[in-house]
């Protein structure tokens, strides 16, 4: 009883939300998923005694009715026309990016893969929502909590109006739910797929890297005689340089022969944009503090930058020093790294919040340590794996 009224507190609590946002925004996909899900979470926490339902109910309202409508009207935010365009120019140029870029809309952020999804045929929504849900699907045995997370507001309204930083979330989850089994190359392949979208994803690879390295030292503890467990130890020490290279080596060959195909406009676009560095500002701007320092103290943007690095510098240490045992407190250390960054990016949004609440959300229940393939059957996919 007590959890059916907990349930429908929350399920109301998403409600109010939604109805708000819808009565607030003068953005027209905003109000109309504000609306349709606003309906789903009260009818939710109408039927919170039945957990499957209520969040089947949620799904409908604030995923299924608001994308079906949003894209049949062509309505969505500015990345869905950016990646449309991605698209395009990919197909006709083979480089997603626009050499001479003129204003706001001619500015492609993105990494070379998100282009791709906007190459295929239809709305680049139904193209991130189904890499989304098809990872968080690999990761969560269980429909129940996967299904009360995508249908969360934070989730559920990027699915419905824009969506490019959840397929980047859903793969990175992938990769150290994967690294967390001893799936090294697979882990590679899920990890390299996410940094060939965006640059959040890079910082995913050595997090899932000193999770496999740190069960590596342990299996260099394990004692005993025998070139059998010798060989199984150097196997399974090897594990992280496997993840390593087979990620470098998909981001490399999703990225690199763009980035080569025009080195000034990928520049201008990728590196250069998302910087401030360009005379067209980007749209990124909710009041983190490295926005807030770059835009009004003098020398902020330095300052901002500083702690930048110096974020990144505190948890690289902290992987080196203390390197994550468990995929739950991998994900809690790349969450941490991300929210630090963007709290310190000079153009940030509260949008890009949903990477670490995936995270932490997805894998909170995933307590194994990394498991290790036996040195006969090492390939990813066919591992006998056991506990390190």
């Amino acid at each position: 009883m007590i959890e059916r009224s907990a349930s429908s507190v929350v399920w109301a609590g998403c409600a109010v939300v939604a109805g708000g946002l819808a009565a607030v925004s003068d953005l027209t996909p905003h109000r109309v998923w504000g609306v349709a899900a606003a309906l789903g979470y009260g009818a939710a926490a109408l039927l919170a005694g039945r957990p499957r339902v209520a969040a089947g109910a949620a799904l409908l309202g604030a995923v299924a009715v608001p994308l079906v409508l949003l894209v049949a009207a062509g309505l969505g935010q500015s990345e869905v026309a950016v990646v449309e365009r991605s698209g395009a120019l990919l197909t006709a140029a083979g480089v997603p990016y626009a050499p001479e870029p003129d204003g706001l809309a001619d500015y492609n952020p993105y990494l070379p893969g998100m282009a791709l999804l906007g190459a295929l045929p239809g709305d680049p929504r139904w193209w991130t929502g189904a890499v989304f849900a098809a990872s968080v699907a690999a990761v969560r045995s269980s429909a129940g909590p996967a299904g009360r997370m995508v249908a969360c507001p934070l989730v559920a309204l990027p699915l419905a109006v824009g969506g490019v930083d959840l397929p980047v979330a859903g793969l990175v989850c992938l990769g150290l739910a994967l690294a967390g089994r001893g799936r090294a190359g697979w882990a590679g392949l899920a990890l390299g797929a996410a940094a060939t979208l965006k640059w959040t994803a890079w910082p995913a690879l050595p997090v899932a890297v000193a999770l496999l390295a740190g069960a590596g030292r342990g299996a260099g503890r394990w004692t005993g005689s025998g070139s059998g467990r010798d060989v199984g130890r150097r196997v399974r020490s090897r594990g992280w340089v496997r993840c390593a290279a087979v990620a470098v080596g998909v981001a490399g060959a999703g990225v690199v022969p763009v980035a080569l195909g025009d080195p000034g406009a990928f520049h201008e676009h990728v590196v250069a944009f998302p910087l401030g560095l360009t005379g067209t500002e980007s749209p990124a701007a909710s009041p983190f503090p490295g926005r807030l320092l770059a835009a009004y103290v003098p020398g902020g943007a330095v300052v901002a930058g500083v702690l930048l690095a110096g974020s990144a510098l505190f948890i690289a240490a902290s992987l080196l020093v203390r390197p994550p045992r468990t995929v739950p407190a991998a994900a809690r250390r790349l969450a941490l790294g991300l929210t630090l960054a963007i709290a310190f990016m000079p153009a940030s949004r509260f949008g890009y919040l949903v990477v670490p609440f995936v995270l932490l959300t997805c894998l909170r229940e995933t307590p194994c340590t990394v498991r290790s393939s036996s040195p006969t059957t090492s390939r990813p996919g066919r591992a006998a794996s056991r506990r390190s």
